[in-house]
C-alpha cells in the first residue's frame, strides 16, 4: 500500500519528505504535496521526515482524512475527477478539485505552446528583414 499525504500538509512549506524519497513520487499541488500511489514503493522513508506528521501509510490513514487518498490520486494524475465520488468532500475542497487530469492539463499546455510558437513564426515571416542597413 502507498503512503498518503493528508491535511496537516496543507499550506506547509517543508519538503524534508521529498528530499528522502528514493523514487521521486511526490508531486506539488496547489496547497500541499501529494504522493503518486502508483510510483510509491512503500519504503516509509518520508513518514518520519515529515515535520507536520502529514504522511500516513494508506491503511493507517485517519478516517477523518480518508478523502486525501483521492486527493493524492487527483493531484498526481492517477485518477480523474470522474473516477472519484466527490459527494463526501467538504464544499471548499469540491470547489478546488481539478477539472482535468495532470496528463490532460499537460497536453493542453503543450498544444497552447505549439500554437504560440506557430503564431510567432508567422509574425516573424511577415516582418521585412532589415539586415545590414537601410
Amino acid at each position: 500500500m502507498a503512503y498518503v499525504v493528508a491535511d496537516p500538509c496543507v499550506k506547509c512549506k517543508y519538503t524534508d519528505c521529498v528530499a528522502v524519497c528514493p523514487v521521486d513520487c511526490f508531486y506539488e499541488g496547489k496547497n500541499s504535496l501529494a504522493i503518486n500511489p502508483d510510483e510509491c514503493i512503500d519504503c516509509g522513508a518520508c513518514e518520519p521526515e515529515c515535520p507536520t506528521t502529514a504522511i500516513f501509510e494508506e491503511s493507517e490513514l485517519p478516517t477523518k482524512w480518508a478523502i486525501y487518498k483521492d486527493i493524492n490520486a487527483l493531484v498526481t494524475g492517477t485518477k480523474k475527477v470522474g473516477d472519484i465520488d466527490l459527494a463526501s468532500w467538504p464544499e471548499k475542497l469540491k470547489a478546488q478539485a481539478p477539472t482535468r487530469s495532470r496528463a490532460e492539463h499537460h497536453r493542453a499546455e503543450e498544444a497552447a505552446a505549439g500554437r504560440r510558437r506557430r503564431r510567432q513564426g508567422r509574425q516573424q515571416a511577415r516582418r521585412p528583414h532589415l539586415e545590414g542597413g537601410a
